[in-house]
């Protein structure tokens, strides 16, 4: 078994992959060189790559990862099929990234192991301070290629998280060594079990020096998954992070009959907290989420044996993020008035599982906004494969048209509220579809409902903060 690379000591702060780039490169490498693990979200990435190339790279930063990519043949490739010189027209549409599939084409393979090694090179870029990615557990389509992308580049930690990720510790071991690997992928209606495989020395062309293997985090909910996952070598991570329910995102349902109350959120309660003496006697480092967004709350968890805090929010609001500034800013207003508002909407995401949206005009949150969007799904990213028949597959989200969604096979109240969060999150970085009949997809914003160390920071800095400032916040105690 292939040993993971522990670093020494491990960082008392993790900033959380949030959204579709809002834990972009800039951010994660922000934080990492205040002394935090800056994390990239490795959601979407591919797309999120190939729009930037065709905003014009005006900067020329994902020029210049490129050109350390190991193989240039690919990146010729993907220069000549995305990039932009000056960038598209404003009311041009971004040309597509194929969707996700059960069998992935020598394309999307080279796109998406461009793209994560991309955002993990420049994170990392000319220092030698910590540097994670975080993928989702339901998108499990997406994960060989970029976490291979994301190896290549010497990311330090995967954490996943969204699901039960019992076999990402044996994929990073196989590909630190370019060996072929699988994964295993949850299809609707299968009659066997199905896999995703990726053969890097295939994409690369050839077998390249072995990789360092990175600290694996597992994120969780509680004990009890943590002690499914710890009792099996092959499924063993590195570590935890137990993520409570006011953490942005995807959050985990409420154990038992889900139970909503007058304003249509869910109901959480004493199952729902984390046992820290149990956790603790796991023997595995941990970090909690979701609720420690302030300098004693980091004090009071290392007490209790914990590492230290993952906090979304303090870094999501900072100067720093992938967010657009004018969001940003709103945002900063509402909380300085103290009207920011964030739901548990348990029927936004196409996943099934609580998300977590900010309310707030002009975006996917408000009725009129979500009412006046064609519904279509032309991004892909949370569509399910189920079984046509034997080794044939179809694709279908919740959030598509509904007429398509139930000549798929799809229960008709499972339709019902679903919100686009591949096109709302790529809005909100300024990464938005403009559709050739004219329509713009809108924001759709995330953040936790802990906002107690965000309504501090603002009192300190009117004005907003920058990444390191929040991460001297925390540690400040």
């Amino acid at each position: 078994m292939t040993t993971a690379t522990i670093p020494n000591p491990l960082p008392v702060v993790i900033q959380g992959g949030m959204g579709v780039a809002v834990s972009d490169w800039k951010l994660a490498r922000a934080v990492s060189l205040a002394g935090g693990l800056g994390v990239v979200s490795g959601t979407a990435l591919d797309a999120v790559f190939a729009r930037r190339l065709q905003d014009g790279d005006l900067d020329g930063s994902t020029r210049r990862a490129m050109a350390a990519f190991p193989n240039q043949e690919i990146v010729e490739r993907i220069l000549n099929r995305f990039f932009i010189e000056g960038g598209k027209a404003e009311s041009d549409s971004y040309a597509p990234t194929p969707k996700l599939g059960m069998n992935m084409t020598p394309v999307q393979s080279e796109v998406s192991v461009v793209a994560n090694f991309v955002e993990v090179w420049l994170a990392k870029e000319n220092h030698d301070g910590l540097v994670g990615i975080n993928f989702l557990e339901k998108v499990q389509m997406a994960t060989p290629a970029a976490a291979y992308g994301a190896l290549l580049a010497g990311v330090d930690f995967v954490l996943m998280g969204a699901g039960i990720p019992a076999e990402i510790p044996g994929l990073l071991n196989r590909l630190t060594k370019h060996e072929t690997a699988e994964l295993g992928v949850d299809v609707d209606g299968a009659t066997s079990n199905y896999k995703i495989t990726i053969d890097p020395q295939a994409i690369m062309g050839t077998k390249l020096a072995d990789l360092k293997r990175p600290m694996f985090l597992a994120i969780v909910s509680g004990h009890v998954l943590a002690n499914y996952l710890y009792k099996d070598p092959v499924t063993r991570p590195d570590g935890f992070v137990v993520e409570g329910p006011t953490a942005g995102g995807h959050n985990t349902p409420p154990r038992g009959a889900l139970q909503l109350d007058e304003t249509g959120q869910p109901i959480y309660g004493p199952r729902d907290i984390v046992d820290m003496e149990k956790m603790a006697a796991i023997g595995l480092p941990f970090w909690l989420a979701g609720g420690y967004s302030t300098p004693e709350s980091v004090v009071e968890v290392r007490s209790q044996g914990a590492v230290g805090v993952q906090v979304g929010t303090l870094f999501a609001l900072s100067t720093d993020s992938g967010l657009r500034s004018d969001l940003r800013s709103r945002m900063h207003t509402q909380l300085r008035t103290e009207v920011l508002d964030v739901r548990t909407d348990p029927k936004a995401s196409p996943t099934g599982f609580p998300f977590k949206v900010v309310t707030m005009d002009g975006t996917v949150s408000e009725n009129e906004t979500y009412e006046d969007r064609p519904r279509l799904c032309d991004l892909g990213y949370l569509r399910v494969p189920f079984e046509k028949k034997p080794g044939a597959f179809g694709y279908r989200c919740p959030a598509e048209p509904t007429d398509v969604w139930i000549r798929k096979g799809g229960e008709p109240e499972a339709a019902e509220n679903r919100k686009c969060l591949c096109n709302g999150l790529m809005a909100a970085v300024d990464l938005g579809q403009t559709r050739p009949d004219g329509f713009v997809e809108q924001p759709l914003l995330t953040l936790g409902s802990d906002l107690a160390g965000a309504k501090q920071l603002i009192q300190i800095h009117p004005d907003g903060w920058d990444a390191p400032t929040a991460v001297k916040y925390l540690l400040s105690a």
